[in-house]
């Protein structure tokens, strides 16, 4: 009996550790007032993305929730209004997987968003599923959906500037290696899809390496953000259904909460002080290396102008206008971290209701104890 106490005790305190070590999220601070700033989070109707909208609309955010659902999208936005008691969170239909819907999404955004202050590339799918296509639809979600995206929207990011965007990588990029030979070739198979999913979260470290880039001195700066091991519905969505009550109970104990995988992309858009790591990837709220391959600036510039061609970007567009078809006043602030930035002389739509290295990373660590806690 005592044998058997001792060993439960011992697996007790072996899950303790592994927990607070590895499953733990810190929780995020940065900025507790975001009143008069707009933030866009993609797949925000479920896990991750829902809870990251969550703490930016109960800092009083106008969130867009920018969803392939409508259904799904629109629930989720009743559900943040009535959670955070800020009424402006809305749902604007994107589906990544459409270079033509992303379009349509940034036109209506520009049309009817005076200002866009967060960029946070959230969706992501780690699966085809029955879906088959002409392409690689891993990298069209993960990648060049998100890169389209973001270059539709920078010239409004530049007019709000000092303005930031975030990308969801994961660790597994570190298993990547992109053939840009057959980087765009169907995926067909689970081997195949294990790498694909790979590669483009290689993709995403590099896009915001190469971003930082393209951006330095514009006011704009940009983040990979690791979220952790998390029990969301990425993790379940292909698991086979006999498979998933057996799965359930093990995630729970061992994987982050969607609540949980949200700190370090938010750590990424509201943390004070980060502008010079613009272009790096952080886990756990902070700084981390990234293998050779996720440094590698001359493949971040090649899978930047092989992503303007998959992205079908025309030569005008390539051309990025220095000034932004913007509203009179944007209402930009001076600095990301201004408590009360002035509000656009434009009000939203109506009908849309309801920062040397080490002493750069000393003071964000002491920073860290947050002022808006996710609870």
């Amino acid at each position: 009996m005592e044998a058997l106490l001792l060993g439960a005790g011992l697996l007790l305190g072996a899950y303790v550790l592994v927990y607070y070590n590895l499953v733990k999220a810190p929780p995020c601070g940065g900025i507790g007032n975001l009143r008069g700033r707009t933030a866009v989070v993609t797949g925000a109707n479920s896990g991750i993305g829902k809870m990251t909208a969550l703490e930016l609309a109960r800092r009083g955010a106008r969130v867009v929730l920018a969803c392939r659902s409508r259904e799904r999208g629109e629930a989720a936005a009743f559900d943040l209004r009535q959670e955070s008691g800020n009424n402006e969170v809305i749902f604007m239909a994107l589906d990544l997987a459409s270079l033509a819907s992303v379009r349509a999404f940034a036109t209506a955004f520009l049309s009817s968003e005076p200002r866009l202050d967060i960029l946070i590339h959230n969706a992501g799918i780690s699966s085809c599923g029955r879906t088959r296509e002409a392409f690689n639809l891993l990298l069209r979600v993960n990648h060049i959906g998100p890169f389209l995206l973001t270059h539709l929207l920078l010239p409004r990011l530049k007019a709000c500037a000092p303005s930031r965007v975030v990308v969801v990588a994961s660790a597994a990029h570190r298993r990547g290696r992109l053939d840009f030979k057959r980087l765009d070739r169907p995926v067909v198979g689970w081997r195949q899809e294990l790498r694909a999913y790979a590669d483009s979260k290689l993709a995403n470290v590099l896009f915001a390496r190469e971003l930082a880039t393209q951006l330095e001195g514009t006011g704009v700066t940009c983040y990979a953000a690791h979220p952790g091991p998390v029990n969301s519905e990425l993790f379940l969505r292909h698991v086979p259904g006999w498979l998933r009550p057996l799965l359930r109970p093990l995630a729970w104990l061992v994987l982050r909460a969607p609540r949980g995988g949200a700190q370090t992309p938010l750590y990424c858009a509201l943390q004070e002080g980060l502008e010079p790591l613009s272009g790096r990837y952080f886990a756990n709220c902070h700084v981390e290396e990234v293998p050779p391959a996720a440094r590698d600036d001359q493949a971040a510039h090649r899978l930047w102008e092989v992503s303007k061609r998959l992205a079908e970007l025309g030569p005008a567009e390539d051309a990025e206008p220095d000034e932004d078809p913007q509203p009179e006043d944007s209402g930009a602030p001076s600095s990301l971290s201004s408590p009360n930035p002035k509000e656009p002389t434009e009000p939203p739509n109506p009908q849309s209701s309801p920062d040397d290295l080490s002493k750069i990373t000393h003071r964000i660590q002491a920073k860290v104890e947050p002022e808006t806690q996710l609870s």
